[in-house]
């Protein structure tokens, strides 16, 4: 019995990860795959820290991420993509979070830079650390490059 290829696309709302999602669903369509959107959260390093916490009813980052995620796929996809997309919230760092989520997958891919990122940058810590260390091949989409944006290690 033969399995689609699994995808896994990190998504955080930013131009660079929307095209990246875009590219892969084009993939997925080619080769029969199914995609799983991932957006990752963590709280911010000075929440809790003293002074005035933020209550966590007014700022959530899992539902703001799973927001993002959700507004992403419906940008990018509409409401029929022609392929299987399964969103997934996960819990910590951008790059730690598709690492795991990776494993076993057929390809990763990743927007260059995210909403982190500094103009001018061709790679962002996160695809950089990706590319280092992922357990599949990965597909970097470079914002604004168009089709032939994607660059695979």
């Amino acid at each position: 019995m033969t399995t689609s290829p699994r995808i896994v696309v990190g998504v955080d709302g930013s131009p660079a990860s929307e095209q990246a999602l875009r590219w892969a669903v084009d993939y997925a369509k080619a080769v029969g795959g199914t995609i799983d959107a991932i957006a990752a959260w963590e709280y911010p390093a000075f929440y809790g820290w003293g002074g005035t916490a933020v209550p966590a009813d007014v700022y959530n980052p899992e539902e703001l991420a799973g927001k993002t995620l959700s507004e992403s796929v419906a940008r990018v996809v509409g409401d029929d993509s022609g392929v299987r997309i399964r969103e997934s919230v996960v819990p910590g760092n951008a790059a730690g979070a598709l690492l795991q989520v990776a494993k076993g997958a057929a390809l990763l891919v990743v927007g260059s830079r995210g909403l982190g990122g500094f103009a001018g940058v061709l790679l962002g810590s996160v695809s950089r650390h990706l590319t280092e260390h992922a357990p599949c091949p990965v597909v970097v989409v470079r914002e604004g490059q168009g089709e032939g944006g994607a660059h695979a290690r």
